[in-house]
């Protein structure tokens, strides 16, 4: 096997002839690797297409490293934007206190309340479902507005 002659053919196809010696080197532990388990019937032919298989696989990760906006011990002194516990807790504690409030309105109140507030309908889409008029819909989330307003009062 002509060592010479097999890294020129690598240069040539991947038109990497600073990386060709390099390549073929990589590919010939491969194969040697490979030939543990299996018998290669065409050695040259196995190391130009294992070299060819790496400098695509470099020059894949070139690309993706070259995509990449800044380096990624950059992104280890990224601020963490994620609430404290002590947030969480608060947050929680508050919603524990609401979903108290709400469960003192009228049922129908709190429906109408709900459909306002957490499903993002209209007035009219929520009249329309719940077979009442526009007005009793402006009264029933008023009514639930005023309600939670003076029962949360003391927070």
């Amino acid at each position: 096997m002509d060592w010479r002659r097999i890294a020129a053919r690598i240069a040539r196809i991947t038109g990497r002839p600073e990386r060709a010696e390099d390549l073929l080197h990589s590919a010939f532990l491969r194969m040697e690797e490979y030939r543990v388990h299996t018998q290669v019937a065409q050695p040259e032919a196995f190391l130009v297409k294992v070299a060819m298989n790496i400098a695509r696989d470099e020059g894949r990760h070139t690309q993706i490293r070259a995509e990449l906006p800044c380096s990624v011990y950059d992104l280890i002194d990224l601020p963490d934007d994620r609430p404290l516990q002590d947030e969480v807790a608060q947050v929680r504690e508050r919603l524990e206190r609401v979903s108290k409030g709400l469960d003192k309105l009228s049922p129908r109140t709190r429906e109408i309340f709900l459909m306002h507030r957490i499903d993002g309908m209209k007035y009219r889409e929520i009249a329309e479902e719940a077979g009442i008029t526009v007005s009793a819909v402006e009264k029933h989330i008023a009514k639930a507005v005023l309600f939670l307003a003076d029962w949360a009062e003391g927070w």
